[in-house]
Order: C-alpha cells, then structure tokens, then sequence
C-alpha cells in the first residue's frame, strides 16, 4: 500500500494523487478519495471496497449524491469501527460531516458540485480542482474526528 508523504505539504500530496488516479489509474472521484484517505490513515482497503466504490460518482453519473461525499463517509464506517467507535456515534458523525460538507460546498449533490454536469461533451475528469479541494476538507474533518474519539 501506497503511503501518505508526510514531507510534502497535504495540498500538494493531494493534488499529485488526484493526478494520478484520475489520469493513470481513470478512477472516478469516489475511489480516489478512498484511496487517498486509506494512504493518509494507513487502513488497506479491500477489493471489495475499491469495487464497492464503482458507480459512486454521482450514483453512476446520475447527477445525486457527490462521490466526494459517499467515499468519505464509507471511511468513516472503516475508520470508527476500526477504533471501535459505537455504530451511534459513527452514524452522528456521517451526519455532521455531510452538514459541513454541505455548509461548505453548498451542496451534496454531484449536478450542483460539478462544474458542468455529465455530458459526453465534457472532457474527463473535469471536476479534478474541486477533487483536490474536497478531499483535503475530508481529511480535516476526519482529523476532528480522530481527536473527538481517540482515547
């Protein structure tokens, strides 16, 4: 498994892993932000989960929930039952991560977030600068919850 590089400043190991999933690897927004979560927090994720992430962006280019947002909140489950945090408090913690989420980006949705919506006139991977920007407000979240529940 791939490393978080605790040299280089998180923007920057973000925006080289975006980089990389979406235009080496062609994954979609979900599973990079799985993927680079799993490297940050050091938890191998499954081929199970990686598949499990396929059609999240946007429920299969549907326009619904944000990937950004379905990836993060798969990590919290991974995450919170890793560190045997109660099913109650992982669930309270989804819920106020997607407030925030929301607060922030105004938005869960992937037809509001992305810039252009889906169409095949679009050029691929066109919400890459959005990508890095959420992730790295993943990551902040998720070390507010690290520091809530670690003992």
């Amino acid at each position: 498994m791939k490393t978080w590089n605790k040299h280089m400043e998180p923007i920057e190991f973000i925006q080289k892993k975006v980089k990389e999933y979406y235009w080496n690897d062609d994954i979609n927004c979900a599973t990079t932000n799985l993927k680079i979560l799993s490297e940050k927090y050091d938890i191998e994720l499954s081929d199970q989960i990686i598949d499990s992430a396929l059609g999240m962006h946007g429920a299969g280019q549907y326009g619904a929930q944000c990937g950004l947002v379905e990836g993060t909140l798969m990590f919290l489950g991974i995450l919170g039952r890793r560190m045997d945090i109660s099913d109650n408090d992982i669930v309270n913690s989804c819920n106020e991560f997607a407030q925030q989420f929301e607060n922030r980006y105004n938005s869960l949705l992937c037809d509001v977030l992305r810039p252009e919506g889906f169409s095949s006139h679009n050029p691929p991977h066109l919400c890459e600068e959005f990508t890095c920007q959420a992730v790295l407000f993943n990551v902040d979240f998720i070390e507010g919850f690290l520091h809530k529940y670690r003992e």
